[in-house]
């Protein structure tokens, strides 16, 4: 978020808490670590003491990610990058599509969004071309409404070097996510590892565990 959006949420709690509503909420990190590090923080101060002073702070913690204890089936990620995980790739279109595929064109917001292989509800696309292209939740939204099976080739490593990119993966998998689209990945390296050097590292750590429950069996 930014400090736009941060201040607005704090008037609202403003409101709610004059007017005597009664407020239950969640977060993923405690309030004094709230929009740490973000840019004019110090206007987002009076609403994290208001947040302490108005609200019991429970911390509810598990030892277990949930998600992550799912069986699976199929095996759908595979790393590292290399002759392999192009192979099981491959093995996989074969096994799903049963054909070469062809391409699709999606208009969204008077723009052509193009799957460059895509048959029988599944699209098979590069990494760089979901997220190294200037492509938002709106794309995002419309390839996971058209195809129910994403194929993505060759996930790098992420970190500084390649925040945008991250932001835009991000994204990308919340949205698939969300939609329930089966996803199939060759990667750099295991979802707990893509991501632990930057400043959205924190972050990723749920989009890790969303990637893990996107493997199981039962998923989509």
């Amino acid at each position: 978020t930014d400090i736009t959006d941060a201040m607005i949420v704090g008037r609202l709690f403003e409101k709610l808490f004059a007017r005597g509503v009664v407020v239950v909420t969640t977060s993923n990190r405690s309030p004094g670590e709230l929009y740490k590090n973000g840019l004019n923080r110090e206007l987002f101060l009076p609403f994290i003491a208001l947040l302490t002073q108005r609200l019991e702070i429970v911390v509810i913690e598990s030892p277990t990610d949930h998600r992550q204890g799912r069986l699976r089936g199929r095996p759908v990620w595979f790393a590292p990058l290399g002759p392999e995980a192009d192979r099981a790739m491959d093995d996989a279109w074969d096994l799903l599509a049963h054909g070469p595929g062809e391409p699709m064109t999606l208009r969204v917001a008077g723009r052509d969004v193009v799957l460059p292989r895509t048959r029988s509800g599944i699209a098979r696309m590069a990494f760089d071309d979901l997220c190294a292209r200037p492509l938002g939740p709106a794309d995002y939204l419309a390839i996971a409404g058209a195809v129910r099976t994403l194929m993505i080739d060759g996930i790098p490593i992420l970190g500084r070097a390649r925040n945008n990119e991250a932001k835009r993966f991000v994204t990308l998998i919340d949205t698939l996510y969300e939609a329930r689209t089966r996803l199939i990945a060759s990667a750099e390296a295991e979802p707990e590892t893509l991501y632990v050097d930057g400043e959205g590292a924190f972050e990723f750590a749920r989009t890790a565990s969303r990637l893990r429950e996107m493997q199981g069996a039962d998923w989509g």
